[in-house]
């Protein structure tokens, strides 16, 4: 997807409260207009051809509202909330394998398969997560990994080790926390003055590509624990909060531009 019908995305989810009845009028006469105005149709042809967004007519006007996809896609493919709230039954997910350096590729792509997916790096070659194993199971069923050299283990310590200790030696926390005060503060710098002219509304676009790219930076790098496993100290929730303060301020602002 091209990253102008990306922000496209973004910027309905920030107006997501008018979204759910606007019509076509409304938008050619909103900032998403006055920003895409030469490919808007195009870019919403885009992500209803993605099915990230749905039209449907009333009268002569086009209704569009984001679909549960769509929403998602502009959060960065997880909602926070939800996986906060997620249940834990207490038992730890492990993927330990031994891939012979003849196969780096399969290594390799095994890695990159666990990272994409959160999992954290306990120990060398040790991955851990408190979720099912259901897609790596999958994963392996279509794949040549020598499974010889790998084992799925479902677990719980035994050895004194509390379930804090082993949240803090398989994710980077402390690079998490400094991503999110980061954005904390990119937010707080979200433009104030008056969508009255073209200038103004060109702010608070550069501000959003780069509100979008810091949040992105931080939460791709946090697993989004249950709230069980959260440790001490954690900034994510609190960013989240603050995050949904700010985008409701500025998409009730967005509603308000007219050019």
């Amino acid at each position: 997807m091209k990253p102008k019908t990306e922000e496209l995305l973004y910027l309905l989810l920030w107006s997501a409260e008018m979204l759910g009845r606007p019509t076509f009028r409304d938008l050619t006469d909103s900032y998403e207009a006055w920003t895409y105005r030469k490919g808007l149709f195009r870019q919403m042809r885009t992500l209803e051809q993605s099915q990230l967004v749905e039209g449907t007519f009333r009268g002569n006007d086009r209704l569009y509202r984001l679909t549960e996809p769509g929403i998602l896609h502009a959060l960065g493919g997880r909602d926070p909330a939800v996986q906060w709230s997620r249940p834990w039954d207490g038992h730890w997910r492990l993927v330990l394998f031994d891939v012979p350096q003849m196969r780096h590729n399969h290594r390799n792509r095994l890695r990159r398969f666990l990272r994409q997916r959160f999992f954290g790096l306990l120990q060398r070659s040790v991955w851990i997560t408190p979720d099912s194993l259901q897609q790596i199971q999958h994963y392996l069923r279509g794949d040549d990994v020598n499974v010889n050299s790998l084992v799925l283990l479902d677990a719980r310590p035994s050895g004194g080790e509390t379930d804090a200790q082993i949240v803090l030696g398989a994710w980077d926390f402390a690079a998490i926390n400094q991503s999110y005060l980061e954005h904390i503060a990119l937010l707080e710098t979200m433009p104030r003055a008056a969508l009255k002219e073209s200038g103004a509304a060109r702010d608070l676009r550069k501000w959003a590509a780069a509100e979008r790219e810091s949040w992105l930076n931080a939460v791709s790098k946090d697993p989004l624990l249950p709230e069980a496993l959260l440790p001490d100290g954690y900034i994510g929730r609190k960013a989240w909060r603050r995050r949904v303060q700010i985008l409701t301020d500025a998409g009730d602002r967005l509603k308000t531009f007219r050019h």
